[in-house]
């Protein structure tokens, strides 16, 4: 146990960020500097706040199953280089975590039970931005090759996951991606304002270095087709993620001004480097984003920094408790009223509320009529009388995805999808057709980064057992017959 009282002596303390009104001025981190350099003057007293539990629950709210205890106590003990060992152990991409995950570790922390949690989150990425800072994070090469050459379609985390992993296990790896670069969403969706692309761009390097090959610019299903990967590669991992955006059938859904997330967001953030023809942007604008998911948020924060004039975000859902309620206890995720980065940043939030008709002026969308409706056990009946118009020239669509494309790759290669229209795979993650796997998102559904490391991670595995026989070198976090018993 690291500090035997600080539990009870060491208030908790997270990440300060910067400046409303000096960070809706640019594109960076809302944290100065980087946010684990940032915490280092106070990282060391809260990760004294660890009990060391005998029963850690953190490792069940971590999909990864993270050594938490193992390196809060290291690094209290000022022993970095250990507890950047045992933080990657677990996983291969803690910076991403670090910033990107809602930490379901910290719901699951005992302490929380009847006090604040450990900043497990901050801790995790302190070690790793400390670790790059001090170039302690290098390349880790094979110690021999197998012969054996491994395709992965899709570079988001699970892709990359998977594919770090069967390289140092040994195997020839490339990963192809459709975008013109490398990262998935994290390249093109996750805006900088959350994570700055050069600390993609640094894992990648990595990884480059480690033997693994990329292939943007490649789109799997019409450039090579899923019968010339079977005739290339010992073995195809399907990474694809959930891309089939949630739609809202109202009236007026046609007028111009109405688009999904995944149109906007990525052309924002190509705009930083490129000129982007015909950009979608809030600029002047009163803009409504229907959904309340980090989706939407980030929507949110970018509206904000283009100078929208007004942000909307219409949630159907009730407005969620400020605490855990009775049905969701301790050490489950709680569903509890949060405050993003981008929330205080502007906006305004309106719950218990449904798109009834967009509404539109000379073809384009001018506003939208909503009503009030009932909570979910009246299946979001609209409330009588409650219906008004609020404004709207920009409409972005954040309600989710549906799963992975079916046609192109999917459909070429034969693989069964299920009745949600994810891809369907066993224990191993592998699909119907032997030598095929399937991780992430595309046969879990939409969820969350932390989930796309394990199964890549826990993909590697199954691959790496049906190209050697049996695998003993490489990790298996979680198995797919489990994920909804720690979803």
């Amino acid at each position: 146990m690291a500090d035997p009282t600080g539990f009870m002596t060491t208030p908790r303390e997270v990440a300060g960020r910067r400046p409303t009104d000096e960070r809706v001025g640019d594109w960076d981190e809302v944290y100065p500097g980087t946010p684990g350099l940032a915490l280092l003057p106070i990282i060391s007293k809260q990760a004294g706040r660890c009990m060391d539990c005998g029963i850690p629950f953190c490792h069940n709210g971590c999909p990864l199953g993270n050594l938490i205890p193992e390196w809060n106590d290291l690094l209290w003990r000022d022993e970095w280089q250990d507890a950047l060992d045992r933080l990657h152990a677990t996983n291969n991409f803690p910076e991403f975590t670090g910033r990107l995950c809602p930490a379901p570790c910290e719901t699951a922390c005992v302490e929380g039970i009847n006090r604040d949690p450990v900043t497990i989150k901050n801790i995790e990425v302190s070690i790793i931005d400390k670790g790059w800072a001090d170039r302690r994070v290098t390349p880790q090469l094979a110690d021999w090759h197998t012969l054996k050459t491994v395709a992965v379609v899709g570079s988001g985390p699970s892709g990359l996951a998977v594919a770090q992993q069967l390289t140092r296990a040994g195997h020839t790896v490339v990963v192809y991606e459709r975008a013109d670069a490398i990262g998935g969403l994290m390249r093109y969706g996750i805006p900088n304002f959350k994570m700055e692309k050069s600390v993609l761009d640094r894992r990648l390097k990595q990884m480059t270095l480690e033997g693994t090959t990329f292939k943007p610019s490649t789109n799997i299903g019409i450039d090579i087709t899923g019968e010339q990967l079977l005739e290339r590669f010992d073995a195809v991992v399907l990474a694809i993620g959930s891309t089939r955006p949630r739609d809202l059938k109202a009236p007026g859904r046609e007028l111009a001004g109405i688009h999904q997330a995944m149109e906007y967001l990525p052309q924002a953030t190509k705009a930083l480097t490129r000129e982007v023809p015909d950009q979608i942007t809030a600029e002047g604008k009163d803009v409504v984003v229907i959904g309340g998911g980090d989706t939407s948020n980030d929507c949110l924060g970018t509206a904000l920094r283009q100078g929208a004039r007004s942000v909307t975000q219409l949630e159907i859902m009730p407005h969620p408790p400020a605490d855990r309620p009775d049905s969701q206890p301790w050490p489950t995720y709680p569903m509890i009223y949060r405050v993003a980065s981008a929330n205080e940043e502007g906006g305004e939030r309106l719950y218990s509320v449904n798109t009834a008709e967009f509404l539109g002026e000379n073809g384009a969308v001018s506003g939208l009529r909503i009503v009030e409706v009932g909570g979910p056990q009246t299946r979001f009946a609209p409330i009588e009388g409650t219906e008004r118009v609020i404004p709207a020239q920009l409409v972005l669509l954040a309600m989710g995805f549906l799963g992975p494309e079916a046609d192109g790759v999917v459909s070429q290669l034969g693989v069964d999808l299920d009745e949600r229209g994810n891809i369907v795979r066993d224990h191993n993650y592998q699909t119907a057709i032997p030598g095929v796997f399937a991780c992430g998102d595309a046969g879990r559904g939409q969820s969350l980064i932390v989930w796309a490391i394990a199964e890549g991670r826990s993909c590697a595995n199954g691959v790496d057992a049906f190209l050697t026989g049996e695998t003993s070198a490489l990790p298996r976090p979680i198995n797919p017959s489990d994920r909804q018993l720690m979803a």
